[in-house]
């Protein structure tokens, strides 16, 4: 029997549907299961940056499986944060993959409390805070192997009275902002190529806090 080709053996995973950039509703919360998980993570950013990878590369960088590899990348796959890229396969061995720049938003108050759906948007908050905290630490434990130009990044906290509407302009004008940010960066990706890039993560949380919270 011929050997499946890469396209035709992803198709089980395949969305069931056309996904759109900003999941909601049913399929923001399979969204959440699928990608907040610290592999899948990892992956997606990857395959979002470093630009597509067959499973063997995703393995060897990781230092996990090729079993294990192909078991995150399924979720992933079926709600249309990753996709086959078997064009770029050599052979039927070979099982290409490329990441798609996808946005997640939601709120945990959109969901009523002791329901699955707050429980997995709950979890994925927990989740995705101790994954950009362990990315801080893994910075700041490696930035001086870094060139210089790379090893200054930003730490500013700001506190202040502000009623809840002053709140929600600010969290507008942050999202707002670095939306613009992306879209200019990734546009000069496209532009220059080569020039001296690294991925760079910016982390922004705006909440009410006590003083002497900590």
């Amino acid at each position: 029997m011929p050997r499946k080709t890469a396209a035709e053996r992803h198709t089980a995973s395949a969305p069931s549907v056309d996904v759109p950039d900003l999941p909601q509703g049913a399929a923001l919360i399979d969204a959440l299961l699928a990608v907040h998980h610290p592999v899948r993570r990892r992956i997606l950013e990857i395959l979002t940056n470093d630009g597509p990878a067959t499973v063997g590369q995703l393995a060897a960088r990781l230092d996990i499986a090729v079993g294990s590899v192909s078991h995150h990348l399924k979720p992933m796959h079926k709600v249309g944060f990753i996709e086959p890229a078997p064009e770029l396969a050599r052979d039927t061995r070979e099982s290409w993959w490329r990441g798609r720049h996808r946005r997640l938003s939601w709120s945990n108050q959109d969901y009523a409390d002791g329901s699955f759906a707050r429980q997995v948007a709950d979890a994925a908050e927990r989740a995705n805070l101790e994954y950009l905290n362990a990315a801080t630490v893994q910075w700041m434990r490696t930035r001086e192997d870094l060139p210089a130009q790379w090893q200054e990044g930003l730490a500013h906290d700001n506190f202040v009275p502000a009623t809840p509407e002053q709140m929600e302009d600010l969290k507008q004008r942050v999202q707002a902002l670095t939306d613009e940010w992306t879209r200019e960066v990734r546009a000069d990706v496209q532009e220059h190529p080569n020039a001296d890039r690294r991925p760079v993560r910016f982390i922004a949380r705006i909440f009410p806090s006590e003083p002497g919270a900590v």
